[in-house]
């Protein structure tokens, strides 16, 4: 009976194997994937998105054909005057002009009777011409001792171009050969609100060894008066420098030595024309005052 049982559970055993072998074995049981279904209708449209980053700058591109010529500008301001050029070389002596003409005879003329009218002339316009000269001096502010006057010249230039502009008045730089002489020029300059004026002294060489010493423009020597200051007094016997040959009068009453190129104002000196008599005239040459 027992044994009945026995192979009655094993054939129910056998059958649930197969039967479970059976069922695994099939693809659509055992499978846990899905399989895709028919395609779906089409979807909405999105909304749209955020504007994106700012991408690299790409490659430069080629260069672009030469655009046409700009209209002429206007004519710009006229610039500033440029300083004044050195003085040319005197040119050639022109030819001798022909002879003029003979002139006519002159008449015989009894001016007796015109001498005494002429001379009384004379006398005043000799009166007018000092009347004259006496004004131009006081409008001009001129400084005179016994014997010279003094005009400041307020134009600047260089030494010289200085010496030759009083040459041209009818005088010379001013030379102070006196202590007295020197303080009225000082006093000259300022009063004139001025600080330093060339005056006539420079170097001039010496031809035996070389060397250079402070004479006055007339090349008389500075042995009667010289108004250096300490420090210019102890080298004025040296040679001095190339660029430093001239003199310029401060408004304290000393000298110092300059550079012959700079410009500055300066001092004119005439002499007092003599008269009869010896004395000395009270009018300045006119062409100082022109």
């Amino acid at each position: 009976m027992m044994a009945r049982r026995h192979r009655t559970g094993l054939l129910v055993l056998c059958v649930f194997v197969a039967v479970f072998k059976n069922i695994c074995a099939t693809p659509e049981v055992c499978t846990n994937s899905l399989l895709p279904g028919a395609k779906g209708d089409q979807g909405e449209v999105g909304e749209e998105g955020d504007v994106g980053k700012v991408g690299k700058n790409g490659p430069p591109g080629l260069p672009g054909l030469p655009g046409q010529a700009g209209l002429k500008g206007q004519v710009g301001h006229t610039g500033k005057m440029g300083p004044t050029g050195d003085k040319g070389e005197k040119g050639d002596t022109g030819l001798v002009g022909p002879s003029g003409s003979k002139g006519k005879q002159g008449t015989t003329c009894d001016c007796g009777r015109y001498r005494k009218v002429v001379g009384q002339l004379d006398i005043n316009t000799g009166k007018l011409r000092d009347s004259v000269k006496f004004v131009k001096n006081v409008i001009l502010g001129l400084k005179e001792t016994e014997e010279r006057y003094y005009l400041l010249v307020k134009e600047p230039k260089r030494f010289k171009e200085a010496s030759m502009n009083c040459k041209l008045r009818g005088g010379t730089l001013a030379m102070p050969k006196t202590s007295s002489t020197n303080r009225l020029m000082a006093d000259y300059v300022s009063q004139a609100g001025l600080t330093r004026v060339y005056i006539g002294v420079h170097a001039q060489s010496k031809e035996t060894n070389g060397t250079s010493t402070y004479v006055y423009l007339d090349s008389s020597s500075l042995q009667g008066f010289a108004g250096w200051s300490q420090g210019e007094e102890l080298n004025s016997t040296l040679s001095p420098t190339t660029n430093s040959s001239c003199v310029e009068l401060l408004s304290t009453g000393t000298w110092g030595r300059v550079d012959c190129e700079a410009s500055m104002f300066f001092i004119c000196e005439f002499p007092k024309c003599k008269r009869g008599g010896g004395t000395a005239g009270r009018g300045a040459p006119e062409s100082a005052l022109s």
